[in-house]
C-alpha cells in the first residue's frame, strides 16, 4: 500500500517554519549562522537560481528597506517585473517576497515547503536560508526582469550575498547588531562592504569620513567602481516623494543616481518613472511602518525604528511636527544597547512602555526601569494593543501618538 503524502496547509507550514526553523528576528544570535554553507547548498539542490536573476543587492544599518521598495516602484513604473526580497515582516510573512508589489501566494509558499521539506531538513536551515531559497526561486520561475535583494543582518556573511549583482548599495553605518557584526563603526562597515563583488558597481549612501577608507578599500581589492551619493546628487528639490519621514532625504538620491547608473546599464528609466516611482511607493509596492500616518486626530504615526541613528532620525521629524503633547508607544527588543538608545528620546513626553509577542523582546518592566534612570516616564503595559489603547485614551485630538522602538511594536499596532 502506498503511504499516505501528508500536506501541509499555509497556517501549517508558517507554523513549521516559525516553530522548527532558527530565526534571527525572533530569537536573536543563536539563529545567526557565520557562513554561507547552507544557503549554498540550498542553492545548489534548486538549481542556482541565484545565477538566473538580475539583482540589485542592498545592505546597511538604516534606510535599506526604504531605498529597495523606492528602487522597485521606480523600476515598476519604468514597466519591468521586479522581484522584491526585503525583511522583516510586519503583518504577513509574504511581505518578504513579492513581484510588482503583490505578495508570493500562499499555496506557492506552502507547495515550496512540502516539495523540499525533506531535503533541506539534512542541510539544517534556518528560517532566513529558508526564505531566501524560496524567494529566489519563485523570481526565477516568475521570469522578473530584475530583482532588488535586501540582505537581512550585515553584508558579508549574509544569505543573500550568493547573489551577483548589477550593482550594490549600502546605505548608512551605525551601531546595531554590535554582538554580530563588531562593536566599533569600522567593523560593521567591513561587515556590509562584503557585498561588493569583483568588478562591480558599488553606490554608498552617506559619506562618512570614519569609515569612507574602509569602503575605499574593498572597492579597489575587487576592481569595483565605488560612488559616493553626495558626488552626484546635490538635492531632492522639487521632488515630490510618497514616504514622509525626513530622514527619507538621505535615501531619495541614493535611489536616483541607482536609477542613473541602471539606465547607463541599458534599464529604460527615464525621469518620468523616477517620479512616478517616488511619489507611489506606498502603492505599488504596499511598504508600511516608515513614518506610517495610522490617524489625523490625534495625529498617530508608526516608525520602525530601532536603533540608535534610526531613533534620532525620528524623533528630529518629531521635534518639527506641530503638536501639543507627546505619547509614546515603545518597546524594543533585548539586544539594543539602551544606553545609546535612551538618552535620546524626550524626557517630557509620556511613555506606554511594551513588549512585543516574540521570544527576543525585552520585558517592559525592565525596558522602563533602565528608561527611568534617564528620566523618562511612564506605565507598563502587558501589550502593545494595551499601551496603544492607553495612549489613545490619554491623548487629545491634538495631541502626537508615536508608537516605535522595534519593527514587531509596529506591525502588532498596525
Amino acid at each position: 500500500m502506498q503511504a499516505e503524502v501528508r500536506i501541509m496547509n499555509y497556517a501549517q507550514t508558517l507554523k513549521y517554519l516559525y516553530s522548527h526553523l532558527p530565526m534571527y528576528q525572533r530569537i536573536g544570535a543563536t539563529a545567526y549562522k557565520a557562513d554561507l554553507n547552507n544557503t549554498i547548498a540550498i542553492c545548489k539542490f534548486l538549481g542556482n537560481p541565484e545565477n538566473k536573476f538580475r539583482s540589485v543587492h542592498i545592505a546597511g544599518t538604516n534606510g535599506k528597506g526604504s531605498v529597495s521598495h523606492m528602487l522597485a516602484a521606480v523600476l515598476q513604473s519604468a514597466g519591468y517585473k521586479v522581484g522584491l526580497y526585503t525583511s522583516p515582516h510586519l503583518k504577513d510573512f509574504r511581505e518578504r517576497i513579492k513581484i510588482d508589489g503583490k505578495m508570493i501566494t500562499e499555496k506557492k509558499v506552502t507547495d515550496f515547503v512540502e516539495k523540499y521539506k525533506r531535503d533541506f531538513e539534512k542541510i539544517n536551515p534556518s528560517f532566513f536560508e529558508w526564505t531566501v531559497g524560496l524567494a529566489f526561486d519563485h523570481f526565477v520561475k516568475e521570469k522578473v526582469d530584475i530583482a532588488i535583494i535586501e540582505t537581512g543582518l550585515g553584508g558579508r556573511l549574509d544569505s543573500t550575498n550568493v547573489i551577483t549583482p548589477l550593482l550594490s548599495i549600502i546605505t548608512n553605518i551605525s551601531y546595531d547588531h554590535q554582538n554580530l557584526l563588531g562593536d566599533t563603526l569600522e567593523k560593521i562597515a567591513q561587515e556590509k562592504a562584503g557585498i561588493i563583488k569583483k568588478d562591480g558597481v558599488v553606490i554608498i549612501s552617506e559619506t562618512q569620513e570614519e569609515i569612507k577608507n574602509v569602503f575605499e578599500k574593498k572597492a579597489k581589492e575587487e576592481k569595483a567602481l565605488l560612488l559616493f551619493t553626495q558626488d552626484h546628487i546635490s538635492g531632492i528639490k522639487d521632488i515630490e516623494y510618497g514616504l514622509k519621514g525626513i530622514y527619507q532625504k538621505k535615501n531619495i538620491p541614493t535611489v536616483i543616481l541607482t536609477s542613473e547608473v541602471l539606465h547607463q546599464l541599458g534599464f529604460a528609466i527615464d525621469s518620468k518613472s523616477v517620479s512616478k516611482g517616488l511619489k507611489e511607493v506606498v502603492r505599488l509596492t504596499g511598504l508600511r511602518g516608515r513614518w506610517d500616518v495610522l490617524s489625523k486626530q490625534p495625529l498617530i504615526v508608526a516608525d520602525i525604528a530601532h536603533n540608535e541613528a534610526g531613533i534620532k532620525e525620528v524623533f528630529t521629524h518629531v521635534k518639527l511636527t506641530p503638536h501639543k503633547k507627546l505619547h509614546v508607544v515603545f518597546g524594543t527588543v533585548n539586544d539594543k544597547d539602551l544606553s545609546k538608545i535612551l538618552p535620546l528620546l524626550p524626557k517630557n513626553a509620556i511613555y506606554y512602555f511594551c513588549k512585543a509577542d516574540i521570544p527576543r523582546a525585552l520585558d517592559a518592566t525592565l525596558l522602563a526601569s533602565e528608561a527611568g534612570k534617564h528620566d523618562l516616564k511612564g506605565e507598563v503595559y502587558s501589550s502593545v494593543k494595551k499601551a496603544l489603547a492607553s495612549a489613545k485614551k490619554n491623548a487629545s485630538s491634538k495631541d502626537f501618538i508615536l508608537i516605535t522602538g522595534s519593527a514587531f511594536v509596529v506591525a502588532e499596532a498596525i
